[in-house]
């Protein structure tokens, strides 16, 4: 999703009865606050969350939102759906239909699931280039074989697309059940990279992304994150 920004000027002519041109000198006579502070230029860039004051009123005051859900099985990771509950039917909150979804689960995946109204975040999450880790927990068909950790560390060929997947840290938590770390989101990624060994994904649970966590958040239920919760890699745009 796009964000959408105005140069300062343009925004005034478009928000109050001045032009483009009486931008400069309303600058001049610091009449104009941007997110509290005195603006500086008329190609200061206004954002869909910036607080623009001019002469005491405000002409934009957007807050951006930032909501973690744990999803159960049997909901879509949509904002609509004519025939299954969505993540946003589990979300009570004034501004929830302005939220878009930063990173989908599968039908029957469990967990961390994030949304935002935020766009801008929302791309810097997907963006192969941010390297964000996400963590799943993942209940296999077979047991997990002494291989598994090394061919993950290395990367899987995926054939379809003519790649080899980032290197994954793969930790054994019993014969059957393994915590997954991977820094990409391909299409089916953790059930094709198991397929490589022909072991079918019975569950798949992801409980983190980057810095946040599920801790202490009951399934279906959701909080809304602070800046100083999103951390340091998932903090909100500027």
């Amino acid at each position: 999703m796009k964000s959408k920004t105005h140069r300062l000027d343009r925004f005034i002519s478009q928000n109050s009865a001045f032009s483009m041109s009486d931008t400069r000198l309303l600058i001049a006579q610091k009449r104009i606050f941007l997110d509290g502070c005195v603006a500086q230029s008329i190609q200061q860039q206004v954002t869909e969350f910036t607080q623009v004051v001019l002469d005491g009123q405000c002409l934009k005051d957007k807050e951006p939102v930032y909501i973690m859900l744990n999803k159960p099985r049997g909901v879509v990771s949509a904002t609509k759906d004519a025939k299954h509950p969505t993540v946003l039917d589990l979300i009570q909150h004034p501004q929830k239909s302005e939220l878009h979804i930063a990173g989908r689960l599968d039908f029957n995946t469990t967990g961390l699931i994030l949304l935002s109204n935020d766009g801008a975040w929302s791309r810097k999450i997907s963006l192969p280039e941010t390297k964000l880790a996400k963590t799943y927990e993942v209940t296999l068909a077979k047991p997990v074989g002494d291989e598994y950790a090394e061919v993950f560390r290395k990367g899987i060929y995926f054939a379809y697309e003519n790649i080899t997947t980032r290197p994954a840290c793969l930790e054994v938590l019993s014969d059957f059940a393994v915590r997954l770390t991977l820094v990409e989101g391909k299409y089916h990624q953790v059930k094709r990279m198991f397929g490589y060994f022909q072991n079918q994904v019975l569950a798949l649970h992801r409980i983190s992304v980057g810095s946040i966590t599920l801790a202490g958040l009951g399934v279906g239920e959701s909080r809304v994150l602070t800046a100083e919760k999103l951390g340091g890699t998932l903090g909100a745009t500027e």
